[in-house]
């Protein structure tokens, strides 16, 4: 099946990345890492308690094994930290530094911690401290761009332990243990390429080989290289390839001339596919992504990748979908490369096929999930089989296998700048999956970095109606976690650039939601008139539906005001709305609302008027639950009367509607509330 989007052949393993047998060397290196963690640090020798957690420095070249040595002494010693082993990589594959926000908020995920949409850095970092306050648990922080990094990042929790992996030292951080790499010794470098080779041409030639790892300088990537080379010619000799690299002569690393090496002796199509992964999003591809930057087939893609994860130029991921990883210490070489090889348009050009693609499987993801709609139906029918799924839940597995590949390919196609139109269609597509699979608020800390993302374009091309759509789904997520002050704020940007673009859909989503966050805040006053604002503007336009909504938020605001009188001329004018737009369930819940003001009012016998007009009106709109409930507050309100006996009737009707046993105890929640679904616009998303 290597021509579906998801490879139900592919094996599912539970470590974090792929392993290529037994670790090797750095016997030296480990005994001081591991004396390191034991040994007593300055603040314990001058008297004082260690504040923050130990910190383990591994530093050394690209290609230099840094990666492999944290991850075995992480192995050797992770028993002694049951509360887990945590992962980050603090740098994009070209070098970028990943924002400390990032990275806090995948450590917070890995520990089981919701975090904020929209939350900074601060807070994320002192969200972490706090949770690893209490815990003994090991930090492992690869590719780290820079001491501020891990500063933010590191625990104050002695009983914790952080390992740095970085190019050079970590100035500024108190008491690290640093541990600078070179090449391996030779008798290790010689085991590593007779894995590749076997012992035979290595034992014939022993000079040879000890040249080759001279060559090589006994750097771990560049040897894996050269013993790929030599694999892939079972009749090539050690000191062929010895003699290769000598005549490359001194310039450059000895990984960038056996990768120069390895590069020309590939199959054109293969050279052109490793050029091209360069423009893989986070360095992480599968057959789909290398299929659409080659324009090749997916089949064809897929055998390329293995090939070249034989010869070491890939890595393959423990994933239940096959995905590779390009080695970081090879990023720069393959970009050189493409650059070299390619021509920029040829480049953009893949770049786009590869967003594309992405888009593609985007929209068969969210389909595979809407079955029920011809439209949808008929949209997979005329997918190329490559781009279908098999069912929901294999889109499932899809979109979180390949999440950070996702995220990064919309990052990237900003960054861009010449494909914001692509761009923009690549994180709506993302946006409609990810709420299809996860649901809104699982997936609300990536839409609001996705929403983020439009809104740079927006800004950028100057585009008011995409800006205010982008503000509008800001200011949402900020309202749903409680950050209403700061959705107040982006949804008065939002009506601006709604006002800018002359989008009245944006200028009236953008008035409601500013009277919402203001009766959020309880300012009551603000969000009637907001709501009037609001609904002057739908009368304008005939949008009945939508006016009568909004009488029932200027009613509520009245009500939380103690406005009883106007909150009722509200919902009677709500009422009239529902019941010309022969809304039959709103019109129901809006009398249901109007009783219960009248109720506050002191009005009891119009409040059981009204009640019982909702009742009926909730049976002809097959409401269950609403016509029980108002036979409660009708038992209620009769008690209150005097009218037990009538009372006990309406009670027992409630009962036999829900289907319960007779209850003394039902009892409905007192406080005021808007019950029109519609009313909750802050769960709604604008239109892209």
């Amino acid at each position: 099946m290597t021509d579906q989007a998801v490879d139900t052949g592919g094996v599912q393993l539970s470590g974090h990345a792929a392993t290529e047998g037994h670790f090797l060397g750095r016997t030296r290196e480990l005994k001081e890492l591991r004396a390191d963690i034991e040994r007593t640090g300055l603040d314990t020798i001058s008297g004082r308690k260690a504040p923050r957690a130990r910190v383990l420095l591994i530093a050394g070249r690209p290609g230099s094994g840094r990666s492999a040595l944290a991850g075995e002494l992480v192995r050797q010693v992770a028993g002694r930290y049951p509360d887990g082993v945590l992962r980050a990589r603090l740098a994009e594959p070209d070098g970028t530094p990943v924002p400390v926000e990032r990275a806090a908020r995948e450590l917070l995920a890995a520990l089981d911690v919701p975090t904020p949409p929209g939350a900074d850095e601060d807070d994320l970092a002192a969200l972490l401290r706090e949770t690893l306050a209490e815990r003994r648990a090991l930090l492992l922080l690869d590719d780290a761009a820079g001491a501020e990094q891990v500063d933010a990042l590191l625990p104050d929790a002695p009983q914790c332990l952080l390992v740095a992996v970085s190019a050079g030292p970590l100035t500024g951080i108190a008491d690290v243990r640093p541990c600078t790499l070179g090449g391996l010794d030779t008798k290790s470098a010689l085991e590593l390429l007779t894995r590749y080779t076997g012992s035979v041409r290595i034992t014939v030639d022993p000079r040879s080989a000890e040249q080759l790892v001279e060559a090589c300088q006994g750097q771990p990537a560049a040897l894996k290289l050269a013993g790929g080379w030599l694999a892939a010619r079972p009749k090539a000799a050690v000191a062929d390839l010895a003699k290769q690299l000598h005549a490359e002569g001194d310039e450059g690393t000895p990984l960038s001339r056996v990768f120069r090496l390895v590069h020309t002796a590939l199959p054109a199509p293969a050279a052109r596919i490793l050029r091209l992964l360069s423009l893989a999003p986070a360095g992480l591809a599968d057959p789909h992504t290398a299929s659409a930057l080659a324009g090749c087939s997916v089949g064809a893609a897929r055998t390329t990748l293995d090939d070249l994860v034989a010869l070491g130029l890939l890595r393959a991921l423990d994933s239940p979908l096959p995905q590779y990883e390009v080695p970081g210490c090879l990023h720069s070489l393959l970009r050189t490369a493409a650059e070299a090889y390619e021509r920029p348009a040829e480049l953009q050009l893949a770049r786009a096929r590869m967003l594309e693609r992405t888009v593609r499987l985007l929209q068969s993801c969210r389909a595979i999930t809407e079955t029920d709609s011809p439209q949808a139906r008929e949209k997979l029918r005329v997918m190329p089989r490559a781009l279908r799924f098999p069912t929901p839940r294999a889109a499932a597995d899809w979109l979180q296998a390949r999440r950070p590949a996702l995220l990064a390919s919309a990052r990237l196609a900003v960054a861009d700048g010449e494909l914001d139109t692509l761009a923009r269609r690549l994180m709506s597509q993302l946006v409609r999956a990810m709420v299809a699979h996860l649901g809104t608020r699982a997936a609300a800390p990536d839409l609001y970095g996705i929403h983020q993302l439009v809104l740079d374009v927006a800004e950028r091309r100057r585009l008011p109606r995409e800006k205010a759509a982008a503000l509008l789904n800001l200011a949402d997520v900020d309202a749903r976690t409680g950050r209403t002050a700061e959705a107040l704020v982006r949804y008065r940007a939002a009506l601006d650039a709604g006002r800018e673009a002359n989008d009245p859909y944006a200028i009236g989503r953008a008035m409601e939601s500013v009277g919402g966050a203001h009766l959020e805040l309880g300012d009551y006053d603000r969000a009637a008139d907001w709501f009037g604002r609001a609904l002057a503007q739908r009368l304008a336009r005939d949008e009945r539906a939508d006016a009568a909504r909004l009488y029932g938020r200027i009613a509520t605001a009245h009500t939380y005001a103690g406005r009883y009188g106007e909150a009722q001329r509200a919902w009677r004018a709500a009422v009239a709305g529902h019941r010309k737009n022969d809304d039959v369930g709103a019109h129901a819940r809006a009398l249901s609302e109007l009783a219960r003001v009248q109720e506050y009012a002191g009005r009891p016998e119009e409040s059981l008027r009204t009640c019982q007009e909702a009742a009926e009106w909730a049976g002809r709109a097959e409401d269950t639950r609403l016509k029980a409930a108002l036979q409660l507050r009708l038992a209620d309100t009769l008690e209150r009367l005097g009218d037990p006996a009538a009372a006990r009737l309406h009670r027992g009707a409630a009962e036999r509607i829900l289907g319960e046993e007779p209850s003394d105890g039902a009892e409905e929640p007192d406080r005021p509330e808007n019950t029109e679904d519609a009313c909750e616009i802050r769960s709604a998303s604008p239109k892209n």
